[in-house]
């Protein structure tokens, strides 16, 4: 049973660290969209299509992200599941003395 309690304990560290770096790489890349946005505006001599393709990929970047997110907390979700599973108690039948 102690296994269990320390294996728990190490999955929670590693959602607890998965969490916090990509909180950061999140951080990192809406400060990267929004110097692209600015550098999209101010190209003068990029055309209406090069605009577009620019703001497609941001979009397609940033659904990627959510989605990956979105797949890493549900199976996060079923691995904590799965312990708390174990750490319910065992009903047993109580043994009948003669």
């Amino acid at each position: 049973m102690e296994n269990k309690i320390i294996a728990k304990q190490i999955i929670d560290f590693h959602k607890s660290t998965f969490d916090n770096n990509f909180n950061s790489l999140t951080v990192l890349q809406q400060q990267a969209e929004k110097m692209v946005q600015t550098f999209v505006q101010q190209a003068t001599w990029l055309p209406a299509e090069g605009k577009a393709a620019i703001n497609e990929w941001v979009n397609v970047y940033n659904k990627g992200r959510i989605g990956f997110k979105e797949a890493a907390d549900n199976n996060y979700k079923k691995v904590e599941e799965y312990f708390a599973a174990g750490e319910t108690p065992i009903k047993t039948k109580a043994s009948k003395t003669k």
